[in-house]
């Protein structure tokens, strides 16, 4: 009888282990698909402030409640998924100020889309709104295919779908816009 319970026991704790070894290995396996399904930034930060600069005088400065960095992927990019607040100086110390709700940018082809109330003032009154728009940085250079309404300083305005101009607003490019221009006489 004594040797019957002591094979039952072992018998038993053998179950048990083959049980946890398996039910293990399943766990593992769930890890395992985790790692490699997850999409979790390298890094994230709240209430950024970032100065750049450039020979000791700040070109632009971001403002932004919330940014998450994926460079550990494939395609790495930059998330701002509530938006950005970024103030660009020119060599004179003149002010272009961009606002989106929503920005991304995309590290291999330095390319920035803005999302959602996008918003670009400059120092000389001029203004553009539209849903979406993106910034070439090689080469400065807006471009949406989205409606887009411009305002300049003298209440004149252009708007319509499409649009691409550089950075400095003076060369200035439409598919099809309708509007107002008004003309100051000196």
């Amino acid at each position: 009888m004594k040797k019957f319970i002591k094979n039952n026991i072992i018998n038993m704790v053998t179950i048990c282990i083959v049980t946890m070894f398996f039910s293990c290995e399943s766990d593992i396996q769930k890890v395992k698909k985790l790692n490699e399904t997850s999409f979790i930034p390298t890094g994230e930060a709240d209430s950024l402030n970032l100065k750049y600069t450039d020979s000791g005088k700040i070109k632009s400065i971001l403002l932004s409640q919330k940014m998450l960095d994926y460079s550990n992927i494939q395609n790495p990019f930059t998330e701002f998924p509530k938006g950005v607040n970024v103030t660009l100086f020119d060599n004179n110390g003149k002010t272009t100020t961009i606002v989106s709700d929503y920005a991304i940018s995309y590290k291999k082809t330095d390319i920035i889309d803005l999302q959602g109330n996008v918003t670009i003032t400059s120092h000389d009154g001029k203004k553009l709104e539209t849903s979406q728009l993106y910034f070439d940085q090689k080469n400065e250079w807006f471009f949406t295919e989205k409606h887009f309404k411009f305002t300049d300083a003298n209440g004149g305005y252009l708007q319509g779908p499409g649009v691409d101009f550089s950075k400095d607003f003076k060369i200035f490019n439409m598919q099809k816009s309708s509007g107002q221009i008004n003309s100051i006489e000196k």
